[in-house]
């Protein structure tokens, strides 16, 4: 199988597997013990937990405090339901953010969602113009899941300085793939978006940001941020998997843009969604007019690509984020997204294209 869906997940790479088994431990080692134990098993658990949050932490601004969770889904929810003032987004922000208009709003605090501007970034006149002294908290994507474009966070950041708002980054795409130097109050990020296991992400938080409200009430682990016992296993592979990602971040970027340019070339037929300067070169998302997706997935089965977000794929919706940048219902199901990175090789791309591009000719376009 050929995988290009690299949005979605990753695939576990070797180190952190590695790193992971240690901790995997059954009752003849003493790898097993909870890292919130006194005893000795219990303080060797903690420090491999430290180790890796050093190494998490090593990828993201200096001088902040950084939370592991369950992923940055927890991460996003825990800092907007635990932030006082009313709340700004984006129109293609992820379902973590937008879904918590519910609960915002039974709070008594407005949620405001923005546009953004054709070419998918967010709408900086439109934050400049809704933005008051009430607001408390601006979330914004460093690069969209869907169609790959980075938004201006710096100009959000100033933006939100001016009323003392704080500014959480949604970095999941961003992180492990280029750097985040952004000068934000939250970073939320997911360890399976760069080669680390799922069910385990963090929360960052500035030196000078308070930490949100608790979301999930408990023992008062992670300086009482988020309760829960925490997975050594979980935490070392996704110290191992940002330690990997920081030493051949260089590497890992010239080796995307070469796929990047191959991929334009090899389906040069097709419409480009979203903005092709600012964006992250390891996503091609991408339409033809008339297309079948659903006939053309079934068609290329050999072929892992997506329809849209995996995290909203078989709900029969157009993507709300392809909408939000004008495109038409139709077009919006015409198009499909290709995600590629550290592990695809320039065959891929080839094999690929050869695939998917007979398969749209068999639909006769």
């Amino acid at each position: 199988m050929i995988y290009l869906d690299y949005q979605a997940t990753t695939p576990l790479a070797p180190e952190a597997r590695e790193a992971m088994l240690r901790w995997l431990g059954g009752p003849d080692s003493d790898t097993f013990g909870n890292p919130h134990s006194p005893h000795r098993m219990g303080r060797m658990a903690a420090a491999a937990v430290e180790t890796a949050r050093e190494r998490v932490a090593a990828l993201l601004p200096d001088g902040g405090k950084l939370i592991f969770t369950s992923g940055a889904t927890e991460a996003i929810n825990t800092v907007i339901q635990g932030s006082p003032g009313d709340v700004i987004t984006f129109a293609t922000e992820h379902a973590a953010v937008l879904d918590c208009a519910r609960v915002v709003e039974a709070q008594g605090r407005r949620f405001t969602v923005l546009p953004v501007t054709p070419d998918g970034r967010a709408d900086l006149d439109a934050l400049q113009a809704a933005i008051t002294p009430q607001t408390g908290l601006v979330a914004v994507m460093a690069i969209n899941n869907e169609i790959g474009v980075r938004n201006p966070l710096s100009a959000v950041v100033d933006i939100a300085n001016q009323v003392g708002a704080r500014v959480l980054v949604d970095a999941v795409q961003a992180y492990g793939r280029v750097p985040v130097e952004v000068a934000a109050d939250y970073i939320a990020v997911s360890a399976h978006k760069c080669h680390g296991p799922k069910g385990i992400g963090a929360l960052w938080i500035a030196g000078e940001a308070p930490p949100p409200a608790a979301l999930m009430l408990g023992g008062g682990q992670e300086a009482g941020v988020r309760s829960g016992t925490l997975s050594p296993a979980l935490c070392a592979g996704f110290g191992a998997a940002a330690q990997v990602a920081q030493e051949g971040l260089s590497e890992q970027m010239l080796h995307v843009q070469l796929l990047w340019t191959a991929a334009r070339e090899a389906f040069a037929g097709w419409e480009l969604n979203g903005s092709a300067v600012d964006r992250w070169h390891g996503n091609l998302n991408i339409r033809r007019d008339g297309l079948d997706v659903a006939r053309l997935m079934s068609d290329c089965r050999k072929v892992m690509f997506s329809a849209g977000s995996a995290c909203a794929s078989g709900s029969g919706r157009p993507s709300h984020v392809l909408k939000a940048i004008g495109l038409s219902d139709r077009a919006a199901k015409s198009s499909i997204r290709l995600g590629f990175g550290r592990y695809t090789s320039l065959q891929d791309i080839a094999d690929a294209a050869a695939i998917i591009n007979t398969a749209v000719r068999e639909q006769g376009l």
